[in-house]
C-alpha cells in the first residue's frame, strides 16, 4: 500500500470510529484507543480468582477422587447476572469470537506467570458435537484455547478429542445427571499421537465439572498423558 492509500485508509478508519465507536462489552462505555472490547474500569472489576498461583484450589477440589489432574485454574468467578456472564454470553451466543480470543489471552497471561503450567505440549479445547458447532458457527472453547495458545506459544489442536454423540443441554441438570449425560460421549481418534504428552484441557465455564471430567478421563487413559485444566470461569 502506498503512502496516499495508507493515509486514506487511516482517515476512513478514524471517521468510521467517530460514527460507530467501539464500546465496552459489559458497560457500553466508548473505548479509548488502547482498549479492546473492555474498558479499563470493567477489566479491573472482573472477579479474578487468582487460582493460577495455587496448586490446590476451588477448581481442583471439584475433581478430587474423580480424575487425576496435575492442577487447574479458572480466570474469573461466574455469577448469574454478573459481568463474567455478560462476557461469556457475548462470546457463546452472539458470536463475538474476537472477545473470546482476548479472554483466552488474559487466561494465557495468568498461566504464563504461574510456575505450574510449564512443559505443556498441546492445548485441547472441549469439543462440541459437529451438528451443534455447525449451528453455532464455531466452538467457543476452541476460540478461548486459541487465545491461550497465542500467549503460551503451545499449539491448540483440533480433532485429538471429539464428541461422538449429541447430548441435551447441561444447564438445568443436577451433578449426577450431568455426568450420565456426558460420561461416554468423548473419543480420541488417534491415541498414539497423544502418548506421553502434557495436555491443557480448556473450556469456558466449569460448574459441576462433569464435562471436563469425562474429557480428562478419556485423555488420562492414554499412556503417559498428564492433564491440566483451564477455564475462563467457575460458578459460585
Amino acid at each position: 500500500m502506498n503512502e496516499a492509500a495508507s493515509r486514506c485508509s487511516e482517515l476512513f478508519k478514524n471517521f468510521f470510529s467517530l460514527v460507530y465507536p467501539d464500546t465496552c462489552s459489559t458497560c457500553g462505555t466508548v473505548l479509548v484507543s488502547d482498549e479492546l472490547h473492555l474498558c479499563s474500569m470493567c477489566l479491573v472489576r472482573l472477579p479474578a480468582t487468582g487460582f493460577q498461583h495455587t496448586f490446590d484450589n476451588q477448581l481442583t477440589a471439584i475433581f478430587w477422587g474423580r480424575v487425576v489432574l496435575e492442577t487447574g485454574t479458572s480466570l474469573y468467578y461466574y455469577q448469574k447476572g454478573g459481568l463474567v456472564q455478560t462476557l461469556i454470553h457475548q462470546v457463546k451466543y452472539r458470536g463475538n469470537k474476537s472477545l473470546g480470543f482476548l479472554l483466552g489471552r488474559l487466561l494465557g497471561i495468568g498461566l504464563l506467570a504461574s510456575p505450574y503450567y510449564s512443559g505443556l505440549d498441546y492445548i485441547v479445547p472441549v469439543p462440541l458435537h459437529p451438528d451443534r458447532e455447525r449451528v453455532r458457527g464455531f466452538n467457543q472453547s476452541e476460540v478461548i484455547a486459541g487465545g491461550i495458545a497465542d500467549v503460551l506459544t503451545v499449539p491448540s489442536v483440533r480433532g485429538m478429542l471429539v464428541r461422538g454423540q449429541m447430548t441435551a443441554s447441561q444447564t438445568r441438570k443436577a451433578r449426577f445427571s450431568r455426568w450420565e449425560n456426558v460420561s461416554d460421549v468423548f473419543e480420541t481418534p488417534d491415541p498414539s499421537a497423544l502418548q506421553h504428552k502434557n495436555i491443557l484441557l480448556v473450556d469456558d465455564v466449569v460448574t459441576t465439572g462433569a464435562t471436563l471430567e469425562a474429557c480428562a478421563q478419556k485423555l488420562a487413559a492414554i499412556t503417559g498423558v498428564r492433564v491440566w485444566i483451564a477455564t475462563l470461569a467457575i460458578t459460585v
